[in-house]
């Protein structure tokens, strides 16, 4: 069969989108883009959606009726029918257009209205019973392999009158606006995978024809794809302006390194220290070039038309930096204060009674032995110690060249010093028999031991001057409250207070050591990574700060045992990759941008030094920030421009610089404003605002704050851009590429971080928040809104290899209607996979799946799947692999099974998940875009 490119109508593109395992259509002409194949008129020889070429575009749509099955499931339908359109019938497959009743032509869609029935004809949901349910004899080969997949019929092309307002702007491309009702459009979870707005630049705007001349937004994103000239444009909008910066992504195995310069010839704007990039332009013949941001005419280097490897004259237009968006230059001698540092790495590990009996010592010692090799080491240089603690020190001196260690004890924890001069911190290669030998026995060593308390302040000193004089990153393994010594916490954990006004205490740090030696570190080049274990209350608020202020990462699992071998898997897994990472060492940030726009606030793990360099001793890959930018006056340019450097020593002792540019249209055309705004952006940085807020402020006012911002754009939208004016509406406007913003704001207000209750612990609630500010948009969007599958009835390809690797099945809407009493589901939001079984499951689901005989016998809980000689089993596990590894980041998800009558926290747990049902005090979707109108409509009487 042709592929989709080969069947397109005139003036369409298809561009494959490897998150949906589809294609994505496009129209040239005017930058619209959906999922299902774009109709034609057939009168003019085009094809309909979904149609082969060898159809013919009249024939009649199939029976309404279908076969009928005689057990139903017994959920209410009537919302979901009111809401997502009938689900009796056969639903046409993703990309398939839904029948016309009576042969009606297809209609338009008018921004902003809904005609009669419109929303039901391109709704139609089908739901055929697959074979599993009681009383049925499975068949040789399970029919459930076969059953047709969720078939949602996405919003219709916007056909004719998009092509003609198309054709009249000459010119310049310009953003489309399309408007979405929120109360007659349902979400559709694949819209939160199509990417941002696109970015309609001036012609000729840059001077390179590449196509990597403009960030990728997974480098650099901004919450508009279009600038507005003034800040009272922006403030009429009511939408934030933000970049959503992740410079140290990690790369996927298909994708070109970042483009390195490494003749150290760097072109930088005398007044601005821009970075020479695709935006400039050469003038005077070429000899000079005028600086995108602040239009200062600068002189061209000599040596920039050298080619130095070959020793002969080079093509400029052939550099990287003019050329690539993202690019990597080696900084001469003149960027350093000192020799680049070697990457050090002080292990404390805590091992106290409770962290020996919890399997943590003996699980951290084995993940260190099987990563030496891995840890970054090209050149040799790379530099280990290892401190043990519980209410003393114990450290370990490791002599070069033998197999030996000897440990010293420090019990004097008021004034911490060092034991002995050498031999403490060494070199990995040279002491690296006595550091695998000291490994293998270092939980034999502590296996008795009974003490109980934790002197963790102390061993942070101790760290910290093991390393004071190179700088690097100190990880901590902690199984219990710090109690000894500087730093010492005490249990703040009370039930009374969670769910009242004075839950926010619980968030913020307990003691001010944390910040200060924060601080220091930061000034001392030392990173801090937390891997946090206790079963207990651990005061996760306060322990977070030092990641925090010092550009690293927590990590928290909470009631660890590592005699559950899923805890066990999980910790070795993302301690192992955590240790194989290569960081940035030494890493300074600042953002510039053109003139009359200034970064007037910073959200993330880095400490502000200066009023915009950010300090950040180690970066890890894959963390994200988040830069408020303000207008300061109008802009005149026709665009403009944002340029992130990173100034910081790769983790093999070279010095780079790190430039990522992102360019961007100017508008004084408020339409175009709300047409480019990027929903997912704008999610970010509300989630690192709300987590900022119930710290400063209340939980109860980050949750005000995040409605009244959703209220006020819509409010933006409604009064400037729908016929409704001020006055009172019946419908609900949004832009068509913000309409998710509604469920990601929802999944926020429902998420751990930030939800209201009384019965989240505030470890958890303080991790929750860590990851809301650290965690890059790629991974943030599954914990705000997670993925739910339907596993018993997908397509027959799901879970097999296509051509971008393993089909995932079509996302399902997140609520409890589509759950069924005989079926398998897979919800997952990143963190966390649950495998929902329903109570009607039949043995050979049950015994396909998990080899059980039946569903009874089958136990709620962490599990690990096994792998059966049966496809169906096979499709599954592959499909728990593949959500485990499609995203960036070093996180290994649970797998959790959830029986529908099991145990009730985990079932709560699981059905928390599904966003869009009502939950404990927190309102349904279709609730929420109820107080939503209301809200819009009630301020304008």
């Amino acid at each position: 069969m042709a592929s989709p490119a080969q069947q397109l109508p005139p003036g369409w593109a298809a561009e494959w989108d490897p998150n949906n395992q589809r294609y994505l259509f496009i129209e040239t002409a005017t930058g619209h883009s959906q999922w299902e194949m774009p109709a034609v008129n057939p009168e003019l020889g085009g094809m309909q959606p979904g149609m082969s070429p060898g159809m013919s575009p009249s024939v009649s749509p199939p029976p309404a009726g279908g076969p009928q099955h005689s057990k139903r499931r017994q959920y209410a339908a009537g919302q979901t029918q009111a809401y997502y359109g009938p689900v009796d019938g056969l639903a046409p497959q993703y990309g398939a257009a839904a029948p016309q009743p009576g042969g009606q032509p297809a209609q338009l869609f008018t921004p902003g209205l809904a005609a009669d029935n419109q929303f039901q004809q391109q709704q139609m949901v089908a739901q055929q019973q697959p074979s599993y349910f009681a009383g049925s004899q499975p068949p040789p080969e399970p029919e459930y392999i076969n059953a047709p997949g969720f078939g949602q019929q996405p919003a219709p092309a916007v056909g004719a009158l998009a092509d003609q307002f198309g054709q009249m702007n000459m010119g310049m491309k310009r953003p489309q606006l399309f408007t979405t009702n929120l109360l007659t459009a349902p979400p559709d979870p694949r819209e939160l995978h199509r990417p941002p707005p696109d970015i309609c630049l001036p012609p000729n705007s840059s001077i390179s024809p590449s196509p990597y001349a403009n960030a990728d937004p997974s480098y650099q994103r901004c919450t508009l794809n279009a600038i507005p000239a003034s800040s009272s444009l922006l403030n009429k909008s009511k939408i934030p302006l933000a970049l959503i910066l992740t410079p140290y992504r990690s790369l996927e195995k298909d994708e070109e390194p970042v483009p390195l310069v490494t003749d150290t010839v760097i072109a930088r704007c005398r007044r601005c220290r821009t970075y020479i990039n695709p935006y400039v332009q050469f003038i005077d013949g070429g000899n000079r070039w005028r600086c995108c941001m602040c239009n200062m005419s600068n002189e061209v280097p000599q040596l920039f038309d050298w080619d130095q490897v070959r020793n002969q004259p080079g093509d400029r237009w052939a550099r990287a930096e003019m050329n690539h968006s993202v690019v990597e230059f080696v900084a001469p001698t003149e960027y350093m204060i000192r020799p680049p540092q070697a990457a050090v790495y002080v292990f404390l590990i805590d091992v106290s009674h409770a962290a020996i009996q919890s399997g943590m010592v003996a699980t951290a010692t084995r993940t260190i032995l099987e990563n030496l090799d891995r840890i970054p080491n090209d050149e040799s240089r790379t530099k280990v110690a290892i401190v043990a603690f519980d209410a003393s020190l114990y450290f370990f001196s490791m002599p070069p060249g033998t197999t030996d260690s000897s440990m010293l004890v420090v019990s004097d924890i008021d004034d911490v010093f060092l034991p002995k001069p050498t031999d403490l911190l060494v070199n990995l290669s040279e002491a690296r028999a006595s550091l695998e030998s000291l490994l293998g026995r270092l939980g034999d060593m502590f296996a008795d031991n009974n003490t109980i308390g934790s002197a963790l302040g102390p061993a942070l000193q101790a760290g910290f001057k093991l390393m004071t004089p190179i700088g690097g990153q100190i990880i901590v393994l902690s199984a219990s409250l710090p109690s000894i010594g500087a730093g010492a916490l005490k249990n703040r954990e009370d039930p009374k207070i969670l769910g009242t006004s004075k839950e926010s205490g619980l968030l913020q740090s307990a003691s001010p050591f944390y910040k200060t030696f924060a601080i220091e570190c930061s000034r001392a080049q030392v990173s801090v990574d937390m891997f946090l274990f206790s079963a207990s209350y651990q005061d996760v608020a306060t322990l977070a700060c030092l990641p925090h202020y010092t550009s690293g990462q927590t990590y928290f699992y909470p009631a660890f045992n590592a005699s559950r071998t899923e805890d066990a898997i999980k910790f070795a897994h993302e301690f192992g990759e955590v240790l194989a990472m290569p960081v940035m060492l030494e890493a300074v940030m600042r953002v510039r941008a053109s003139k009359n726009l200034r970064m007037s606030s910073f959200h993330g793990n880095f400490f502000v030094r200066s009023t915009d360099l950010l300090a950040m001793p180690a970066v890890p890959q894959d963390q994200s920030y988040a830069i408020e930018v303000t207008i300061e006056d109008t802009l005149t340019a026709p665009f403009v421009v944002f340029q992130t450097a990173v100034l910081h020593t790769t983790c093999y002792g070279e010095r780079r610089i790190r430039v990522i540019t992102l360019a961007l249209p100017t508008t004084s055309n408020l339409s175009e404003v709300f047409a480019s705004a990027d929903q997912i952006a704008i999610a970010t940085l509300l989630a690192n605002k709300a987590v900022e807020r119930s710290i400063t402020h209340k939980l109860e006012d980050a949750r005000d704050a995040l409605f009244s911002k959703m209220v006020e754009m819509l409010q933006a939208y409604k009064q400037s851009m729908t016929a409704g004016g001020a006055g009172a509406s019946a419908q609900l406007a949004i832009p068509d590429n913000m309409k998710m913003l509604p469920v990601l704001v929802l999944g926020l207000l429902k998420n751990v971080g930030i939800r209201q209750s009384a019965q989240i612990p505030p470890d958890l609630r303080a991790y929750a928040q860590a990851l809301l500010t650290s965690l890059p948009s790629q991974l943030l969007i599954p914990n705000l809104c997670p993925t739910f599958y339907s596993l018993h009835n997908m397509p027959p390809e799901c879970g097999t290899v296509g051509e971008h690797g393993v089909i995932l099945p079509p996302p399902l809407p997140l609520t409890s209607e589509r759950l069924e009493r005989h079926g398998l589901f897979l919800i997952e939001d990143g963190q966390t996979i649950f495998l929902w079984v329903g109570r009607d499951s039949v043995p050979q689901l049950v015994m396909d799946v998990f080899n059980l005989p039946n569903y009874e016998v089958l136990r709620g809980g962490k599990t690990t799947l096994p792998l059966l000689e049966n496809s169906f089993s096979q499709r599954v596990n592959a499909i728990v692999q593949k959500i485990r590894e499609m995203r960036r980041g070093v996180y290994y998800p649970h797998l959790y099974v959830v029986k529908e009558d099991g145990e009730p926290p985990l079932r709560l747990w699981a059905l928390s998940c599904l966003i869009q049902d009502r939950a404990d005090v927190l309102p349904s979707y279709q609730q929420f875009i109820g107080q939503l109108r209301d809200k819009v409509n009630g301020s304008s009487y």
